[in-house]
């Protein structure tokens, strides 16, 4: 008689969930940042290259932030007036924007691992 045995380590595989998911979220957040940078109003570019994203992993949550004195009163008063394109909730308006597109790439790595 032959025997089969399967051995399942849901540690494993939720270890594996959670590192895609990870992965993606890592995308995602860079992919937000493009799209703030696109309305970051612009002067002499420091704060748009003040621009990070970043992934806490453990916790699987993910930001995207601009280091400046003045980051966020550029961001908060609607009143300023910006060049072209530019504008106040730069990261509001495009991060809302991008969820669709952040989910997507969490979904995407997800899939990769759980299609093996």
């Amino acid at each position: 008689m032959t025997r089969a045995t399967l051995r399942l380590s849901i540690d494993r595989a939720v270890d594996g969930m959670k590192e895609a998911m990870a992965d993606g979220l890592e995308l995602g957040m860079e992919y937000a940042l493009g799209e703030t940078r696109r309305e970051v109003p612009i002067d002499e570019a420091t704060l748009e290259r003040s621009g990070t994203a970043s992934v806490d992993r453990a916790s699987l949550t993910g930001a995207v932030s601009y280091d400046t004195p003045y980051a966020v009163p550029q961001h908060e008063n609607l009143q300023w007036r910006h060049l072209g394109g530019r504008k106040a909730k730069y990261l509001e308006e495009p991060f809302a924007a991008a969820g669709p597109e952040i989910m997507a790439l969490v979904a995407a790595r997800v899939r990769r691992v759980t299609r093996g």
